[in-house]
């Protein structure tokens, strides 16, 4: 059996990186970069170096940049 969530509501409300790599299918490093060159919705506590994020915030970001039918793959 797997230990990853199923569902999106199996995530809890703050995730670490790890997480949102895990629910995007993303590197936990290239989130990390996203979250660093404010591509993607994160916050830090004064004085951290840990990015936390919303579960709801980053499921409207994703929503939000959603790929045309005309726009071209790199």
């Amino acid at each position: 059996m797997s230990d990853q969530p199923s569902s999106l509501g199996e995530y809890p409300p703050v995730m670490d990186a790890a997480m949102v790599g895990e629910l995007l299918g993303m590197n936990v490093q290239m989130v990390r970069r996203y979250a660093r060159e404010g591509r993607i919705p994160a916050y830090r506590l004064p004085g951290g170096r840990t990015y936390r994020f919303f579960r709801d915030e980053v499921v409207d970001y994703l929503r939000a940049h959603r790929v045309g039918v005309d726009e071209p793959i790199e």
